[in-house]
């Protein structure tokens, strides 16, 4: 026999994402066959676009609805995530500072119930999507991620998240045994899934109910009462934006939200002796303090998946097709991975992938219904999309029923982040220049804290989160 050591083979590197080599790429949906008209157009076939189609056409069934999709149903963020279902929503603290704290812990608790109305509805549609949820787990490994994590549960505290727990590193431990960890924040609210099979159920769900998707349609402007394809136009009183971080690509908004790259990798499936020495049974999903961040889950067939920032921005807002990943990057994860697991160094990387999420100026997610025009948009979710996109749809649904003059404000059209405008990006090159300073500003951050064990957290990330504007 020989004495060479076998080598680990290659990941597979894009075809959209594992979790669609896992599942299988839905079967292609005709593309618009011409001119046509609708009561209310969607443009995205993700996440946003699908829920505002079910529950618009739920609660209207009377209503003409048709999804334009510029690949298939799932193709951007919403397949291609970490699973995360969690309660998290960017710029509440923006908006407590605009428009008062209780404003802003109506809005935090119209996200925690939105992690129960996405695992209710799902079951109820039957849409098996490996929901587990065994809520989120948010650990420290260095002193200054320790000071974050409390301040960062107390302020969860202060949002009326009253059943969140702090744990310290005995207590990490019985959950998930992370190399270092010193302590953890963990909430009840949040559930792991798995992404592409949820984004499938729901466009099948959407056509259960009559509502009408086009595949393979590119929209290349809206305005106005239309959307405009190369296949025809679409026009309807309503025309919604649903397209998150693809919406760079329509006429007319290259600096409206900046489509942020992130990356993720899975590893083989782990034998049953490793996960002894992981732990991890209620299946957490799973963060970190850092200010280069990560996220994981532990997937329903023994894998775990991690997910991070690589290239953080390409010039141009320019997007990629099939999620291909730097190699690099990948060794950025897989050093992530075994920082949390060193018993994992050896262990073979299944498949890696890339996506944009879509991220405003003032890192402030937003629901806009323009009442003079009929246009509406949903989006800037920073990440945090697969649970604030059923928020969001519910609240696009009761924006467009009460200016069609079939229901008053509700509950949702009242909380803050409605009808909020955020300022524009600036012009190339100093979009990418500055994004690309701040993400190696932040890695170097993370670096300053880990070799000197500072309880404090280095200036240099205060100073990009002030220039950044997500604080």
């Amino acid at each position: 026999m020989s004495s060479a050591t076998t080598k680990t083979p290659e990941p597979v590197n894009g075809g959209i994402s594992f979790w669609y080599a896992q599942d299988g790429t839905p079967p292609p949906r005709e593309p618009l066959p011409g001119d046509t008209t609708a009561d209310v157009c969607v443009v995205g076939g993700g996440y946003t676009g699908l829920w505002t189609a079910y529950y618009l056409k739920q609660a209207a069934p009377f209503l003409r609805v048709t999804v334009l999709e510029q690949k298939f149903c799932g193709y951007g963020a919403s397949g291609r995530n970490g699973g995360w279902l969690y309660n998290g929503v960017a710029g509440r603290d923006r908006y407590a500072k605009v428009h008062g704290h209780e404003a802003a812990v109506r809005l935090q608790k119209a996200m925690n119930d939105t992690v129960t109305e996405v695992v209710d509805t799902a079951a109820k549609e039957g849409i098996e999507a490996d929901v587990h949820r065994g809520g989120v787990l948010e650990v420290a490994y260095t002193p200054a991620q320790l000071g974050r994590l409390k301040a960062f549960h107390a302020a969860e505290l202060s949002y009326g998240e009253d059943d969140r727990e702090l744990y310290g590193a005995r207590e990490t431990a019985a959950r998930i045994r992370i190399a270092g960890a010193v302590g953890s924040s963990w909430t009840p609210h949040g559930a792991r899934l798995q992404p592409a099979k949820l984004a499938k159920g729901l466009a099948a769900a959407c056509e259960r109910l009559g509502v009408v998707i086009h595949e393979s349609t590119p929209v290349t402007e809206i305005a106005k009462g239309r959307a405009v394809t190369p296949y025809g136009t679409v026009r309807a009183p309503y025309v919604l934006r649903c397209t998150e971080g693809f919406t760079a690509s329509l006429k007319g908004h290259r600096r409206s939200w900046l489509p942020m790259n992130s990356s993720m990798i899975v590893t083989d499936p782990l034998p049953d002796a490793v996960w002894e020495t992981i732990g991890w049974e209620g299946r957490e999903t799973l963060g970190d303090m850092a200010h280069a961040y990560m996220y994981a889950q532990r997937t329903a067939d023994g894998r775990i998946a991690v997910g991070g920032r690589g290239i953080p921005y390409r010039f141009g807002s320019r997007t990629d097709n099939d999620g291909r990943t730097q190699p690099a990057t990948i060794d950025a994860l897989r050093e992530i991975l075994v920082r949390f697991f060193p018993q994992l160094a050896g262990t073979g990387i299944a498949h890696a992938w890339s996506g944009v999420l879509g991220v405003p100026r003032d890192w402030c997610a937003t629901v806009t219904l323009d009442r003079a025009t009929g246009l509406g948009w949903a989006g800037g979710y920073v990440g945090s999309g697969v649970a604030t996109a059923n928020l969001a749809a519910r609240t696009l649904r009761d924006l467009v029923q009460q200016d069609s003059g079939q229901s008053g404000p509700t509950d949702l059209t009242t909380l803050p982040w409605v009808n909020h405008r955020v300022r524009r990006w600036e012009p190339e090159p100093f979009r990418w220049a500055g994004v690309h300073a701040l993400y190696a500003a932040y890695r170097a951050a993370d670096r300053r804290e880990a070799a000197t064990h500072s309880a404090v957290t280095a200036p240099l990330a205060r100073l990009a989160d002030r220039i950044s504007g997500r604080h």
